[in-house]
């Protein structure tokens, strides 16, 4: 894994009363939704992303009110076809 040093005000901390180390966690995660809400990536993508299982990428799917299903026809086949 990589890590990626990013400058923050420190009030943003206080702002969202978060300590660093869940505000990175939870801008991970707004991340991998929006990126997953513009089709930009899959939802295990996004998952990895935001450091969840897809089952809690779910959740906190519904948590930003994003629809779970940004599927095209041709992915959605895919994804039944992985379906062990």
């Amino acid at each position: 894994m990589r890590t990626v040093p990013i400058q923050l005000p420190e009030t943003v901390f206080s702002a969202l009363r978060k300590n660093p180390e869940e505000f990175v966690q939870e801008m991970r995660i707004a991340a991998a939704v929006k990126w997953y809400e513009l089709g930009e990536i899959s939802q295990g993508k996004a998952a990895e992303i935001a450091g969840l299982t897809r089952a809690k990428f779910i959740h906190a799917l519904s948590r930003y009110r994003v629809d779970f299903m940004q599927y095209t026809t041709e992915e959605l086949a895919e994804e039944i076809g992985n379906v062990d």
